[in-house]
């Protein structure tokens, strides 16, 4: 999550793609794409397969990192309800787009109306379970995976079912849920989806072996997927071997320059010494979210958790506010405990960092933080106990983060 922490691990704000299934599952998504624009320029009415060029440019804009893409659904999808208005795929890829810029409160509204047009929209059913996560609405997106499950079974549901259970506290039935999707695809790239996030859950429990060998079969399905790369990267990190995983985040940053593993790199490079470079990820980090903001993404959760760290406290503080306003989630409460945290607002940010952790969710990061703001509010058994267990789920979860939690215990005389 955050530095000293940031970006380490945490799940994608929107779990993953639901695939129309008009377009190719073999990874090659830009094939997909020219293919529907041939289709569209003979048949320039078919309002299906306008929305399913809308929702296919979101998904572009995702494993590319290019915000601008996103209006580039706008005006497929606008097409599409020109043609035939209240169609449920254009309402659907409404919702995508929604989630996309992190509207999610639209993205609800949008998945709700797909839904009474078509309570079997395989799209508008994830973008549903997406949005009440991302809203912190758990025990509804519970309610909302279960009756996706019922309807549409399969693994872009599957693997949303599987989320909602971790952020519960439930890794066993997660794990248990997306085994259960990998052993139902077939596809590579469902079969590269699906072992990524079984390799990320093994990553976010200390399981380094379990997560190698997941993407690693996520590449092999797919040599092309991003999300495995960045996945082996964090183990191999968390492993020790800084090298390796250096060279695998910057083959994703140079196609994909997220946050997230953007962060990532810019740590380990801090973490080696070499400052400047770590900078200049940083740096890209302030771009991407000028860039994002440009094109209507709401990017003050991306931040709060790059500046708390990595830049402008106050203005960490001012963002995670601002997003605590609009969603309260175990993620935005700990990026708020973290931001008050930085600019010395501790009591304040013991409250929040305990919210963080209050589902069960146990996120290594999170527990780091906690255990942090405790040594600052004096609660030091507390704080022990809470960094023990950040170590102990996750030894490696960050390069900078991790050995911060060690060096906080050796300080309370509480070893490592």
């Amino acid at each position: 999550m955050l530095g000293g922490g940031a970006g380490a691990g945490r799940p994608p704000a929107v779990a993953g793609p639901a695939v129309p299934t008009v377009l190719p599952r073999d990874g090659d998504l830009d094939r997909g794409v020219a293919a529907l624009r041939a289709h569209l320029r003979a048949q320039p009415k078919d309002f299906v397969s306008w929305a399913t060029l809308g929702t296919a440019h979101v998904e572009q804009a995702r494993t590319r990192g290019d915000p601008a893409l996103y209006d580039a659904a706008d005006r497929a999808i606008d097409r599409s309800l020109k043609l035939r208005p209240g169609n449920d795929a254009a309402l659907a890829g409404r919702a995508a787009v929604a989630a996309a810029r992190h509207d999610f409160h639209g993205a609800l509204r949008h998945a709700s109306a797909a839904l009474a047009e078509n309570p079997y929209n395989e799209r508008a059913l994830a973008s549903r379970i997406d949005a009440l996560v991302e809203l912190g609405q758990y025990d509804a997106a519970a309610r909302a995976a279960d009756t996706a499950d019922a309807r549409r079974p399969g693994v872009p549901v599957f693997t949303r079912y599987a989320y909602v259970r971790e952020l519960r506290g439930d890794v066993t039935t997660a794990r248990r849920v997306l085994e259960r999707a990998l052993a139902g695809a077939t596809a590579p790239g469902d079969v590269a989806y699906v072992s990524t996030a079984l390799g990320q859950l093994a990553w976010r429990q200390g399981d380094y072996a379990t997560a190698l060998r997941r993407c690693g079969a996520a590449l092999r399905a797919d040599a092309a997927y991003l999300p495995a790369l960045e996945c082996r990267a964090r183990a191999r990190a968390a492993r020790g071997d800084t090298a390796a995983a250096i060279a695998d985040l910057r083959d994703v940053v140079a196609r994909q320059p997220l946050p997230g593993p953007v962060l990532a790199l810019g740590e380990l490079y801090e973490a080696r010494g070499e400052r400047r470079r770590a900078r200049e990820q940083y740096r890209l980090v302030d771009a991407w979210v000028a860039l994002a903001r440009a094109h209507g993404v709401d990017a003050d959760l991306d931040t709060a958790l790059a500046a708390a760290d990595h830049g402008d406290g106050a203005a960490a503080l001012r963002a995670a506010r601002a997003e605590w306003a609009r969603r309260r989630t175990v993620h935005t409460a700990d990026a708020l405990a973290w931001a008050l945290h930085v600019n010395g607002h501790d009591e304040e940010a013991l409250r929040y960092a305990h919210r963080a952790t209050a589902t069960g969710f146990d996120e290594a990061t999170f527990l780091y933080h906690r255990g942090i703001i405790e040594h600052a509010t004096g609660h030091t058994t507390a704080a022990e106990r809470s960094l023990r267990a950040a170590l102990r789920k996750n030894p490696g979860f960050s390069p900078l983060g991790a050995p911060a939690a060690r060096e906080a215990l050796r300080e309370m005389g509480g070893g490592s």
